[in-house]
C-alpha cells in the first residue's frame, strides 16, 4: 500500500498519543510533522518518548502549507478542529477530526470548500467502529419503536454536552422517527432540566464522572418490553480503528463525509 504521509495535531494528548502510536504500528503511514501549542522546533520523541522524529510546528498555517502531507488527524477540541480542518483543506491537505462541537452551519460551510479544493475531509464525533455499528442499528430499531431516549456518558473533562455521538445518534433516529411528545402530556420538571435535552421530542441526557471514557445507551420502549443498544469504550485505542480506516479512504474523496456510518455498509 501507498505511504500515507500524515500531521499530527496535539501530540501531547492522551489522544494524540494514541494517534501516534497507531502511525508507530502501521506500515504504511508516515508522521511527517506535529502542531502543538509548544515546543516549536523540537521533534515528537523529544516531547513524547515515542520514537518518532517529526519536527513540531506551533503555526498551524505554516505547518500545513510548508510540509509536504497527505493528512491531518486533529482529535484535539471543537476551536482547534474547525480552525485545523478549514486550513488543511486550503492548503490541499485531507483533514481526518475527531472532535464534536461542529454545528450544521459548519459542516455547511466546510463541504462548501472541500468541494471547491476538491479535497476530502472525514468528520466523525466517533471512531469507535462498535459506536457507529450502535448509531446504525438504533436508526434500524427506531423505525418500529419509535418512543426513544439517549443516555450519553463521558469523562469529566468534556467540554461539550450533549456529546457529538449523541447529536448524531439523534439525527439518525429523526431520519426514519416522525416528530413526537414521549412521556405524560402534563408532565412538569420539579427540577428545571431533569428530562434532558429535547430533539423532535426523543430525549437526550448527559453525564459527566471521572473512571469514564466514553459510553452511550440508547433505549427504546413499547408496550410490555424496552431494548437497550449500548456501546462501552473503555480505553481510547478502542477509536483508532476508525481513525486508521478514515486515513486510509479520505484521499479517495471530493467533499466532506460527516460520521463513519457512511464509510461502512
Amino acid at each position: 500500500m501507498e505511504q500515507i504521509k500524515i500531521i499530527v495535531a496535539g501530540p501531547r494528548g492522551k489522544m494524540g498519543r494514541e494517534a501516534l502510536q497507531l502511525i508507530e504500528r502501521t506500515a504504511h503511514f508516515s508522521l511527517v510533522a506535529a502542531i502543538d501549542r509548544t515546543h516549536d522546533g523540537e521533534t515528537v520523541r523529544d516531547v513524547t518518548n515515542i520514537p518518532l522524529d517529526a519536527m513540531i510546528y506551533t503555526d498551524a498555517e505554516q505547518c500545513l502549507n510548508n510540509v509536504d502531507a497527505d493528512v491531518l488527524i486533529d482529535l484535539t477540541i471543537p476551536e482547534a478542529g474547525k480552525r485545523h480542518a478549514k486550513m488543511a483543506l486550503e492548503a490541499g491537505v485531507s483533514p481526518v477530526i475527531g472532535t464534536s462541537g461542529f454545528s450544521q452551519h459548519d459542516i455547511a460551510q466546510l463541504t462548501e470548500l472541500a468541494e471547491a479544493k476538491e479535497t476530502g475531509c472525514i468528520i466523525a464525533p466517533n471512531f469507535a467502529l462498535g459506536a457507529v455499528l450502535m448509531m446504525k442499528f438504533a436508526k434500524t430499531a427506531a423505525k418500529y419503536m419509535p418512543d426513544v431516549e439517549i443516555i450519553e456518558k463521558h469523562h469529566d473533562q468534556k467540554l461539550d454536552a450533549p456529546s457529538g455521538t449523541a447529536v448524531k445518534t439523534a439525527e439518525m433516529i429523526r431520519d426514519v422517527r416522525e416528530q413526537k411528545h414521549q412521556g405524560h402530556e402534563d408532565e412538569k420538571e420539579i427540577l428545571p432540566g431533569a428530562r434532558g435535552a429535547d430533539v423532535d421530542g426523543m430525549k437526550v441526557h448527559s453525564m459527566r464522572l471521572p473512571g469514564l471514557v466514553a459510553h452511550q445507551q440508547v433505549i427504546f420502549g413499547s408496550n410490555g418490553e424496552t431494548l437497550t443498544i449500548q456501546h462501552d469504550s473503555i480505553h481510547r485505542v478502542s477509536f483508532m480503528s476508525g481513525v486508521q480506516l478514515a486515513v486510509e479512504t479520505v484521499q479517495s474523496l471530493n467533499t466532506l463525509v460527516y460520521g463513519l456510518d457512511e464509510l461502512i455498509d
